[in-house]
């Protein structure tokens, strides 16, 4: 995609497909399936609706490329980085994203307990990190949506949420993040395990 005074971006030297782009995420996602991949609003909607479902596990939201953006929404061609190729807001991204069956998740849980690097792959490969990712997706995205989305996408984001809790395989783990979760409704915040 085009980005401000970059030559390359406009006439790429070796230029992919839609196609080649999302063989190319997949092929990522197989090799390194540990390994977080972002893709940024500078596709559209579509490929980035088609991006998630091949393995990108990070995608931005609401954003703006050009100095001022965030302060001066409306000014936004002032300066671009790159052009936006989604331009839809965060709570409509959150909706799209659960609308598919996702959790959206805003969790910091693991850097904050030092489960980085090294100590993350020891979970991560005999699957024990599930006992933490999908707990705290829940509760962050509860977060969300008690406190900023719209009522659409808090009712299909608590049905999302109840629907989730049963893939929490231990008994413990699932009471505790229901009672995270309560918590949560009741105002508390920045729960995470």
């Amino acid at each position: 995609e085009p980005a401000t005074g970059s030559d390359i971006a406009s006439h790429p030297p070796f230029p992919i497909t839609d196609i080649d782009f999302k063989k190319i995420i997949a092929i990522l996602r197989i090799t390194v399936p540990y390994t977080g991949m972002i893709l940024s609003t500078r596709e559209n909607a579509q490929m980035r609706k088609e991006a998630l479902s091949l393995g990108i596990s990070q995608i931005s939201a609401g954003s703006r490329t050009n100095p001022g953006g965030y302060t001066h929404p409306d000014d936004e061609e002032s300066g671009e980085q790159f052009s936006l190729g989604d331009h839809r807001s965060l709570d409509d991204v959150i909706r799209d994203i659960a609308s598919m069956g996702y959790i959206p998740s805003f969790c910091t849980g693991c850097y904050r307990m030092g489960r980085t690097g090294a100590d993350f792959m020891d979970l991560a490969k005999p699957g024990l990190i599930k006992h933490f990712c999908l707990p705290n997706a829940l509760t962050t995205f509860k977060e969300y949506l008690v406190h900023y989305a719209n009522e659409e996408t808090r009712a299909q984001g608590l049905k999302l949420i109840e629907d989730m809790l049963l893939d929490i395989p231990d008994n413990s783990v699932r009471e505790k993040t229901r009672e995270n979760l309560l918590r949560i409704e009741k105002g508390e915040s920045d729960l995470y395990l």
